[in-house]
């Protein structure tokens, strides 16, 4: 067996049997300051990653380390209490591990969020943002021998993010106090912060929002056939020119997304009380 498909399987196995092999309904992958959405998950299982075999530990600011199975909206889900990044030094197959045992587990859906600068200068420090679509600048994590007991060779993107996820979350917006705002997400390596050179050329490219994650959860998830759904906290302000302004802080954004929280929190909670 192929060596990363055997480290997928040992892990979901692990996991399984500290769920009583419940199958959760979604997956959630919780960005930087995000974390808060497993304070609501009720009958917790908490799962350290460490405790994982072969699995990564996460380095990022604001990220725990945990998967938490439990209740949310009423339905069983397992949430990542933090995520890996490809600018920690992990190859894309260990950034995305969590996504494939996510759906060995049984989940049908992903849910992402995560904390992201603005390259619209319409948007606010605190907006939630639908992601419609992105834009991606990392390695494919499919680059590679192709893992077909996920999905095909060459999975199509043309609704990477499910269509019918954004509708339903725009009509539960006003509910929970949320402006409905769409955007395209531009994924980039990091670690850096965006030089305005670059915020202009992402902008200009049809990028309204950019960060370091998400994108390469989403491919993997696709691939695996899964349902995705994803929403970025707006941290930090783009910067068009080169002035000394708004400078980029890693614990900085950790807390603007820590404010914004509750209120992703109760969106995604009423959107998996809906779903089958």
């Amino acid at each position: 067996m192929d060596q990363r498909v055997e480290r997928i399987y040992k892990a979901a196995d692990h996991i399984k049997a500290l769920i009583s092999g419940k199958t959760p309904l979604a997956g959630i992958v919780l960005g930087s300051g995000l974390g808060k959405l497993a304070d609501r998950i009720e009958d917790p299982v908490t799962i350290p990653y460490s405790d994982i075999p072969g699995f990564p530990v996460s380095t990022a600011i604001g990220h725990k380390g945990n998967f938490i199975f439990g209740k949310l909206g009423g339905k069983e889900v397992i949430a990542m209490q933090g995520r890996f990044h490809y600018y920690e030094g992990y190859p894309m197959e260990l950034v995305t591990i969590g996504v494939r045992v996510m759906k060995c587990l049984g989940a049908r859906y992903l849910f992402v969020s995560n904390a992201a600068g603005a390259c619209n200068p319409e948007y606010k420090v605190g907006d939630l943002i639908i992601i419609r679509d992105h834009i991606n600048m990392m390695p494919n994590p499919l680059v590679g021998p192709n893992m077909d007991e996920f999905g095909p060779r060459f999975p199509d993107m043309t609704c990477a993010y499910d269509i019918k996820l954004q509708a339903l979350a725009e009509s539960l917006c006003p509910e929970c106090g949320i402006p409905v705002k769409k955007g395209v997400y531009f994924g980039s390596t990091g670690p850096t912060y965006e030089t305005p050179a670059e915020i202009r050329f992402y902008h200009a490219v049809g990028a309204d929002l950019v960060g370091m994650s998400t994108v390469p959860e989403v491919i993997v998830a696709r691939h695996c056939g899964m349902k995705v759904f994803g929403m970025s906290v707006v941290t930090n302000l783009a910067n068009f020119l080169n002035v000394e302004k708004n400078l980029n802080d890693g614990d900085d954004v950790v807390k603007q997304a820590d404010l914004a929280s509750e209120k992703m929190t109760e969106l995604m909670s009423r959107m998996i009380a809906t779903l089958d």
